[in-house]
């Protein structure tokens, strides 16, 4: 039985056909600068080497379909993912996931947040998540079945409304707000679905994607979860667990741990949970998190068609 297996995150930063317009203020790619990106692409997903890989801005599955016949290592695997909704007021990329271990069922996708959350931020779209998450079912080798979900919480862009003036301090501070909240809600609505998929503690989860928060923020600690008032021996039970954080091999100096720099600020808004299952104090565990690494050269290289993200490999290893 393989010991080791490897989920990764990759925010590929608008990965969509040449000559498709995805925002005002973004010109489309031409066709070399497709060609660089998804060669680009394909060339860190082999790097990699991952078993599953969760997506983020995938503006077109044709496109990631494009990258992986471009790759050595994942011409023959799984692809699950959707298009956005050429009908919707407003276009927003997908998630998408690829796994080179078999899936127990179809993939679901989770539009809408579940009964009971709804967001004050006065979004016209308070009932729903801005991108999707995707949840897969993938089969690991000793024939355990993981729950994988791919996310991307709204990100940290301010939420103006029609008659905002971004040069008025009040609307700019109201419109980060807005945004915060629209997150916090995300992070809510995960947390719920998070709560059904565990309900009964028996299979591992892996939740993975762009938090677009560090670990120790408030959107994410929601979303890993947890009961104060729990029976003693169930103080894991239903939570998930920041991978950097449980990793067996802690060398600070080795892992340069960031995936974005904004004006000159390092931080890790991609992340990799998973469930007690990979907890090395769980009397539970199935396995252990042995490593998290980051991809990030790339970030100070500044290359057009790179991405803006660093990408999150973990391994873990699974007990015999």
């Amino acid at each position: 039985m393989r010991e080791e297996i490897r989920f990764a995150t990759f925010n590929v930063c608008n990965l969509a056909p040449p000559g498709a317009q995805l925002y005002d203020n973004l010109p489309p790619l031409s066709e070399q600068e497709y060609e660089a990106k998804v060669e680009w692409t394909a060339q860190q997903l082999d790097q990699l080497d991952a078993d599953v890989v969760g997506f983020q801005e995938i503006f077109s599955q044709a496109a990631l379909r494009d990258v992986l016949s471009r790759t050595r290592k994942y011409r023959d695997a799984i692809h699950a993912g959707f298009d956005p909704d050429p009908h919707a007021t407003r276009l927003t990329p997908n998630v998408a996931l690829v796994s080179r271990l078999p899936l127990a069922a179809p993939p679901t996708v989770y539009a809408e947040f579940p009964a009971g959350v709804v967001s004050d931020s006065g979004n016209p779209d308070a009932d729903r998540f801005a991108r999707a998450p995707l949840h897969a079912q993938v089969v690991l080798p000793n024939e355990t079945t993981v729950d994988v979900v791919v996310v991307h919480l709204k990100s940290r862009r301010p939420d103006y409304r029609r008659d905002d003036c971004g040069d008025d301090p009040l609307h700019y501070a109201l419109a980060n707000l807005r945004s915060l909240v629209w997150r916090g809600t995300e992070a809510v609505a995960l947390r719920v679905l998070l709560s059904k998929v565990m309900k009964d503690g028996q299979r591992p989860c892996v939740v993975m994607g762009d938090f677009n928060d560090t670990a120790d923020a408030v959107t994410t600690t929601i979303v890993l979860g947890g009961n104060p008032n729990c029976e003693p021996g169930d103080e894991l039970r239903g939570r998930m667990f920041d991978c950097a954080q449980i990793q067996q091999r802690q060398d600070h100096l080795h892992h340069m741990g960031y995936t974005t720099v904004h004006e000159g600020h390092y931080s890790t808004i991609d992340h990799v949970l998973v469930s007690e299952q990979f907890h090395p104090e769980s009397p539970r565990a199935i396995g252990e998190v042995y490593d998290v690494t980051y991809l990030n050269d790339h970030l100070s290289q500044q290359r057009p068609e790179t991405s803006d993200h660093g990408q999150v490999l973990v391994r873990l290893r699974l007990r015999r």
